[in-house]
């Protein structure tokens, strides 16, 4: 991954982990805990897009597919880090 890549995730993971704290009320960990959260789930949404296929997962800038793919990606794992937190 070049240095570029790895700041474009960074900055998607930071959006990514804003919104993923909109969609997931209630299992959000404040705004630096889902910040946090964004930037690992956005490069676990990349890696698992590059894995399915899912084109656009894994740009070297900003667009609508890799956005979607980090917010998704953030979602996931907000929501997993909230289940596990509960018990």
């Amino acid at each position: 991954m070049s240095g570029e890549s790895l700041l474009v995730w960074l900055l998607l993971g930071v959006v990514a982990g804003w919104l993923a704290g909109l969609v997931i009320s209630g299992g959000g960990f404040g705004i630096i805990g889902n910040i946090i959260v964004g930037i690992i789930g956005s490069f676990l949404g990349g890696w698992l897009g590059a894995k399915l296929g899912i084109s656009g997962a894994v740009v070297g800038g900003f667009s609508v597919a890799s956005v979607v793919t980090a917010v998704l990606g953030a979602v996931v794992l907000l929501f997993v880090v909230s289940l596990i937190r509960r018990v």
